[in-house]
């Protein structure tokens, strides 16, 4: 066979094998590779399930629980599908697994218009389901938690559900339809067994057919059920990562370059390592999981490592950065943003030629800062390291990738790596990157056979964070002598977060491609402008960036909530009325809005504030991870000049309300972390170096300026969408137009900052 003749009969069969492929439904997420492991007599009945002998359920859940009550939720989802007894549930995190895959997160963050519909949408996500099952990470974020693991929660307790019918009805030889399962226990006329009583017969029964329940049925989903482990929380006794104890455990304090750039030149390690308790200093070289060049002083306790630091004398050396500031950064953003092209995320008709012929445009460019995670728990990781293999005890978002970096740092195979994972003292996506992890894995390496742990300092985590980028965003819109808004265009500049974390994670693939998170909040809103052109441009900056809560919506939502609020003050229109206007064929987005505007008492005059300064209100409206949500923000201005918000209403359509109070107070968190960002948030950069180093500095909302915060839920039958951070978007906006209602001001950047605070 000539050479050709081979190739083309290889390439024809490889069409042929991937045709089937892109063919065959996605693969189960049942059963994994391998049973799970379990005690006290407990059995797997899929993997995600086991039930003890003394009815215990034990969920496992891929997903971190970061404080945002994943774990109560998923639990829920499965029980309910189960027909088990909530009082004998616990949860357990998951084993490393493909079925535990976030599959979600990476199809609904394809580059496609919620809107988009069609052959080419289906089928690019039909392929991104089934590669993600087989390549996909697991991963904690984009508010896709529920959304990944609805399906296959429900299936998999439905499944245990059937095994454990059909072991009682082999049982009483009935039939499985003469069963019932109520709260754990499976009856048949007269007769009734207990989970636990039938466990170890129906672990012998695989079910083909499994029927859901009718979410209309539910009566555990939907409730108010209080969160797992309440108590553990309350009284301290939940273990988050950096409470690790193991015995003979040695504790690493780092210092890392001050500015940007920077590497490690010298250092004099005679007088640390002469220090009490000090064992060994270890320079670092930094990784390309995004770890700087640093040096570690290991010692018996933290302390004594932070003591044995202060005497290292380190020398770093000249930076290219060293003259960088923020001024010159925003000043860089808004020039891109003004000036360039841009790549197009959404064209609807011309709007350039109808900006060239429009009698009023209306013109006007925001600028939002870096941000840091600030999360309550400092980055911590535990890594002991062995010749044949090496253990991880921490909190993380990406279990997988973490236990990969330790794998290729301890030079042994991933599966030689074993990884306890624990609850997560709040994150914002902070550990969605693992720099602190590797960094870790790479101090324990000079100690082997000893665990120990690397603990950042609130100084080392917020002057060496991958922070929320610094962004701009440039609109135009053309306003008929009508006040129609005939066309509008928008051109974000910034840095692309998710681009720059996937290369961290040596997916350099993807570190390639266009990144939605640069501009997302612009070009996939609702509204429908008669012409529209979104455009991004992505800007090389030295500032590491991540994903940060909300990701580009956090700042995108301020951008265009804003200036959608400026074309109702050009156009003398009523800011609701005007936004009901553009969303003529989008229901729910109008029902959602009329239910903030018709609770926040809307077009009603608002009394004074106690100390008698008057009150305004500002709306802003936001799609976010397949979520609605629109507020109302109730403002005044203080005696002192500082801006005070009062009220909050929030209305949100999330879909199928798993648990209400969950709902509620991920909306109130996010109000709170969203105020604190609106109000005070910034992290600058003076002369290459963060500025910001503690909570002295990093201001953030004050328990007594926080406001009344009123949630109204969209009743829905849809699957469950996105809570956890959908919430945060409308609130700078909200407040920022109110401000504009109140003093006149139209405020363009963040933090909020009037210029004169006087009221209009």
């Amino acid at each position: 066979m000539k050479r050709r003749t081979f190739l083309l009969a290889g390439a024809g069969a490889g069409g042929a094998l991937l045709m089937g492929w892109v063919l065959l439904p996605p693969r189960q997420r049942l059963f994994g590779r391998q049973r799970l492991q379990t005690s006290n007599g407990a059995v797997a009945l899929n993997g995600w399930v086991t039930i003890a002998p003394d009815d215990t359920i034990t969920v496992v859940v891929p997903k971190a629980e970061m404080g945002q009550g994943i774990h109560t939720a998923l639990a829920m989802v499965l029980v309910e599908e189960l027909g088990g007894n909530w009082s004998r549930v616990r949860v357990e995190h998951s084993p490393i697994d493909a079925i535990y895959a976030n599959v979600s997160a990476a199809v609904e963050g394809l580059p496609f218009h919620p809107d988009a519909t069609g052959p080419l949408v289906r089928g690019v996500k039909w392929i991104g389901t089934k590669l993600m099952r087989e390549v996909g990470l697991m991963a904690t974020g984009s508010s896709s938690s529920v959304r990944d693991c609805w399906m296959p929660m429900r299936e998999a307790g439905a499944s245990a559900r059937a095994a454990l019918v059909a072991a009682a009805a082999a049982r009483w030889s009935v039939a499985p339809t003469a069963c019932r399962v109520t709260a754990g226990v499976v009856t048949s006329g007269e007769q009734s067994l207990r989970f636990g009583e039938l466990v170890q017969d129906a672990v012998q029964h695989r079910p083909t057919n499994i029927v859901l329940t009718p979410m209309s049925a539910f009566t555990l989903l939907g409730t108010a059920v209080p969160r797992l482990g309440t108590a553990d929380i309350t009284r301290g006794a939940l273990t988050y990562g950096i409470d690790v104890q193991i015995p003979a455990m040695c504790r690493a304090a780092v210092a890392m370059p001050p500015v940007l750039g920077s590497t490690l030149v010298r250092f004099d390690a005679k007088a640390a390592l002469a220090s009490d308790g000090v064992r060994a200093v270890v320079p670092l070289t930094g990784s390309p999981r995004g770890d700087p060049p640093a040096i570690a002083v290991i010692a018996d306790t933290w302390w004594q490592a932070q003591r044995g630091l202060a005497t290292l004398a380190p020398e770093w050396s000249a930076s290219p950065h060293a003259d960088l500031s923020s001024g010159d950064i925003v000043a860089r953003l808004r020039r891109t943003a003004q000036q360039d092209e841009g790549l197009p995320m959404r064209v609807v008709g011309d709007a350039r030629a109808v900006l060239g012929s429009a009698p009023t445009v209306l013109e006007a460019t925001y600028d939002a800062p870096y941000l840091a995670h600030a999360a309550m728990e400092p980055l911590n990781a535990t890594v002991r390291i062995n010749k044949d293999g090496a253990e991880l005890w921490v909190g993380t978002q990406v279990p997988d990738t973490a236990r990969h970096v330790v794998a290729e740092i301890a030079n042994v195979p991933d599966t030689a790596v074993t990884i306890h994972q624990y609850a997560i003292g709040s994150s914002f996506g902070r550990r969605l990157d693992v720099d602190f992890i590797a960094q870790a894995a790479a101090i324990a390496k000079a100690r082997p056979g000893v665990a120990v742990q690397t603990m950042w300092s609130r100084e080392d985590d917020m002057q060496h964070d991958m922070y929320r980028p610094a962004a701009a965003a440039h609109f135009r819109a053309a306003l008929t002598p009508s006040g129609d808004v005939a066309a509008l265009t928008v051109h974000a500049a910034g840095q692309a977060p998710f681009a720059e974390i996937m290369t961290r994670a040596s997916i350099p693939l993807l570190g390639r491609t266009p990144d939605r998170t640069l501009a997302e909040g612009t070009w996939d809103q609702p509204y429908e402008f008669a012409t529209l052109r979104a455009t991004q441009s992505r800007v090389q900056l030295p500032v590491p960036v991540g994903l940060w809560r909300s990701v580009g919506h956090s700042h995108q939502a301020f951008f265009m909530e804003s200036f959608v609020d400026e074309i109702a003050v050009a156009t003398k229109r009523d800011p609701v009325a005007l936004r009901r206007g553009l969303l003529a064929h989008h229901e729910r987005a109008r029902r959602v809005l009329d239910l903030a505007a018709e609770r926040s008492g809307w077009g009603t005059p608002l009394p004074p504030a106690d100390d008698g300064q008057p009150r305004a209100r500002g709306v802003a409206l936001h799609e976010s991870y397949r979520s609605i949500v629109a507020q109302v923000a109730e403002v005044s201005i203080g005696t002192d000049q500082q801006i005070r918000v009062h009220r909050v209403v929030v209305a949100v359509d999330c879909g199928f309300v798993l648990n209400p109070n969950l709902v509620q107070q991920q909306m109130e968190g996010a109000v709170i972390f969203g105020l604190s960002a609106a109000l005070f948030g910034e992290s600058t950069i003076e002369k290459g170096r963060v500025v910001q180093n503690n909570f002295h500095t990093y201001r953030v909302l004050r328990m007594s300026e926080c406001p009344q915060i009123d949630t109204y839920l969209v009743p829905s039958l849809d699957a469950p969408t996105g809570a956890g951070e959908p919430g945060l978007p409308p609130i700078a906006p909200a407040v920022a137009n109110a401000l504009c209602a109140l003093t006149g001001q139209r405020l363009r950047s963040l933090p909020l900052r009037l210029v004169q605070a006087t009221n209009k």
